[in-house]
């Protein structure tokens, strides 16, 4: 790198360093955080359970709730399950294209919905991922606000990760952080079979 180059680069870098350093100092609320993760793309429960793993990692309590795949054998779970400051609930009955029983699966999204709510009453809980919440609330399975009464009135510092496809406007209204994976290409769309420890 010549010297002009070097000198330039160091004077992009300095002003990046300024406009971060600025961005850093306004950010002064300090509270928990609604994220919603949506879109058709591969990799927003694996997003929410690796925030769980970190949230878990710095010694938070964290709670974790499973609507849809549940009966599926999953790595994350295998993991987050055993450590002691986690707390699972799982809905069990797997995909309603599975089930095929739209009564069933309400009963069952109820359940789970009766197991789990306290965690958004407990203040020692720091996180509550719902994966694959979007499903039960676009099919009515759960009382939408119910569910959006209960993260509002959630303890301050406790934050919630939604997951699931086809989050409507009103999770976007809720969310701080709303993010949607686009999906451009899926290797199971070419024929190649699902995979243990990718996938699942």
């Amino acid at each position: 790198m010549t010297d002009e180059k070097a000198t330039k680069h160091k004077e992009r870098m300095a002003q990046r360093k300024r406009l971060v350093d600025a961005a850093v100092a306004r950010a002064t609320e300090e509270r928990g955080v609604v994220i919603v993760l949506t879109g058709d793309g591969k990799g927003k429960s694996s997003s929410a359970f690796g925030t769980a793993v970190r949230a878990a990692g710095h010694g938070f309590n964290v709670g974790i709730v499973q609507f849809i795949k549940g009966t599926w054998a999953c790595g994350e779970r295998n993991i987050l399950e055993k450590l002691p400051n986690v707390e699972f609930h799982v809905m069990g009955t797997g995909f309603t294209w599975e089930t095929q029983d739209a009564e069933q699966d309400k009963r069952a999204a109820e359940q789970c919905w009766a197991s789990c709510k306290h965690l958004l009453s407990d203040p020692e809980v720091r996180l509550v991922v719902f994966d694959e919440l979007t499903y039960m609330l676009n099919y009515k399975y759960l009382d939408k606000n119910v569910i959006i009464e209960a993260i509002k009135a959630r303890p301050k510092d406790q934050s919630v990760i939604i997951t699931g496809r086809g989050a409507k406007q009103y999770l976007q209204d809720l969310a701080d952080t709303f993010s949607e994976v686009k999906a451009i290409k899926h290797a199971f769309h070419a024929g190649v079979a699902a995979q243990k420890g990718i996938e699942w």
